[in-house]
């Protein structure tokens, strides 16, 4: 910490301070709104809506509306609004970022500011990252929605375009990120006003923004149709690249080797630079792929698609990697998101890097596609009017949410103090050794019925560790995006005492993992993770999923 911030505080802090009369005169209206009866609680929207259309604004009532839907949500749900909830849910009505510890209650905050920008009748979107939370979500946090007399939707992958449009008709629509994206795209190409599903951008409200604006801010959302092109190419130059033998370069390309006229000796057909995902033909390699086409010069102009195509061949099969980077499932190639750990079906790999793989595992090669419609997630969240946001780590990426959406992060004290111990990192030589120590960890916590957490970047390594504690008769279970309908379920259970989970990115957000007596009496939750992945954020996800509310 600086000096000066020693003296004045963090931009948090003195956020926080400027936040807390707001926050005041909420809970000091909590009797007021407790003597009310039920239809007396009701007849607010109403009372709300008329004075927002008698020149109120939304700051004016801000205090009264967070006050109603405190009370409704204790009557409805059992559950009352803390002080940090109300404080994150007026940091989200003001278009910021609100940072909360994981089990802080995100999903409760969400409510706050929901409630008062769907007075205005212009639609609200409550954003999540997968099927699974928003339809959750819109069925519980839904129900003091349609208690206060708004409409509640949720927007989820089957549905037809006439169940869309009734659905962002509502006050407040439950979607995930890619929904969301997608039919902004397709509501840019449809001819008639009446075929548009959507009804304008105006406020969002991101769970898990970092995800979303930061991981995917350059992931394109493409909508695409189908090209005549023939799928024959892509097995060809699949057995031509089985053929090929891969090699090895001595000393590197440098500019200074270029310069210096150093000569690079290479062997083998081709070299592969994992660092960069790059695969090189050599000048054998070159040779034996004029030889395999009948072709003069690979390097001719005419000869560019077949260059480009035993490219992605040999980027296939010794870039991509089956259950890393994508999965198998009923005879098609499915993309495993990096970040997530979860299958994103109905995505493909683009310029016929899909079809490559495709060819590769032997699975019915698709036709490639031509791009009629795409949008990063970057543009597509700032054509919003307002947007906001909640995630468990964002401070890491303060200055880039400031850069580039305007936004600034606000992180909020915890409701009740962490309890949890972070332990430094341990590093062995061998993986063996590491895995080992991985066993031995989930041992003797298995042993005092502490429950465990394993996390992994691979599904290959979550197999691969699920495979060792079998063979030491240690009962758990796995969830990887190979077992994603199970999630919920298996993520349940895992605070109970004795439980072993071992599981990629996907435990890392938004299900919470409730520990019962004997558990933690234990110790609580214990996490092991396997490896730092690229995103110091995911650690913390991962990290996050011990020590909630005050959880040992």
């Amino acid at each position: 910490m600086g000096f000066l911030e020693k003296i004045f505080g963090t931009h948090s802090d003195r956020e926080l301070k400027r936040i807390m009369p707001i926050v005041k005169k909420i809970e000091a209206l909590q009797p007021e709104m407790q003597a009310l009866s039920d239809e007396e609680l009701q007849a607010k929207t109403p009372e709300f809506k008329k004075r927002l259309s008698n020149g109120e604004t939304l700051d004016d009532i801000l205090p009264e509306a967070y006050a109603v839907v405190r009370e409704a949500a204790k009557r409805v749900l059992g559950m009352e609004h803390f002080h940090v909830q109300l404080i994150g849910g007026v940091i989200l009505h003001q278009g910021r970022i609100a940072e909360m510890r994981t089990g802080e209650g995100k999903t409760l905050v969400c409510t706050l500011p929901a409630y008062l920008n769907a007075l205005e009748g212009k639609g609200v979107c409550v954003v999540t990252v997968n099927d699974y939370l928003a339809k959750r979500d819109a069925d519980w946090m839904g129900e003091v929605h349609r208690f206060l007399g708004l409409t509640c939707g949720c927007v989820l992958q089957p549905m037809k375009p006439d169940e869309r449009r009734e659905m962002y008709n509502c006050d407040i629509t439950y979607i995930t990120n890619n929904e969301l994206g997608f039919d902004y795209l397709r509501d840019n190409m449809v001819i008639y006003k009446e075929q548009l599903v959507q009804r304008g951008l105006h406020y969002a409200i991101i769970d898990e923004v970092d995800s979303v604006l930061i991981d995917e801010a350059r992931t394109p959302l493409i909508i695409s149709g189908q090209s005549g092109k023939s799928t024959k190419i892509y097995e060809v130059c699949d057995i031509l690249a089985r053929q090929l033998v891969r090699g090895e370069a001595s000393g590197e390309m440098t500019k200074m080797a270029a310069i210096m006229g150093e000569e690079i000796t290479e062997t083998g057909d081709f070299i592969v630079n994992e660092k960069d995902k790059i695969v090189t033909l050599t000048e054998d390699g070159v040779k034996k792929v004029e030889q395999f086409f009948h072709i003069e010069n690979l390097s001719d102009a005419e000869n560019l698609e077949i260059q480009h195509n035993v490219d992605l061949a040999l980027r296939a099969n010794y870039l991509m990697h089956r259950d890393q980077d994508y999965v198998v499932k009923d005879d098609q190639v499915l993309i495993v998101d990096d970040f997530t750990g979860r299958i994103m079906p109905g995505r493909r790999y683009s310029d016929g890097l899909h079809q490559a793989i495709e060819a590769k595992e032997k699975v019915k090669v698709k036709q490639e596609s031509r791009t009629l419609a795409t949008i990063t997630f970057q543009n597509f969240f700032n054509k919003f009017d307002k947007k906001c946001g909640m995630t468990g780590t964002a401070l890491t990426e303060e200055q880039e949410f400031r850069d580039i959406y305007g936004m600034d992060v606000i992180s909020i004290p915890t409701n009740v103090p962490v309890q949890r111990v972070d332990l430094d990192d341990a590093v062995f030589k061998t993986k063996r050794e590491k895995y080992h120590a991985v066993v031995e960890a989930v041992r003797e916590a298995h042993a005092k019925k502490q429950p465990v957490l394993v996390g992994t970047i691979t599904i290959d390594v979550s197999e691969h560790i699920s495979k060792l504690l079998k063979r030491e008769g240690i009962e758990h279970t796995v969830l990887n995006a190979k077992f994603h309908e199970m999630e919920a379920e298996i993520v349940a259970h895992a605070g109970e005492a004795g439980a072993v989970t071992i599981a990629t990115n996907m435990a890392g957000r938004g299900t919470d993992i409730k520990l019962d007596d004997v558990a933690r009496a234990a110790g609580g939750l214990k996490i092991v993770g396997t490896e730092r992945h690229e995103s110091r954020r995911i650690d913390n996800q991962l990290r996050g999923r011990s020590g909630r509310q005050g959880d040992p």
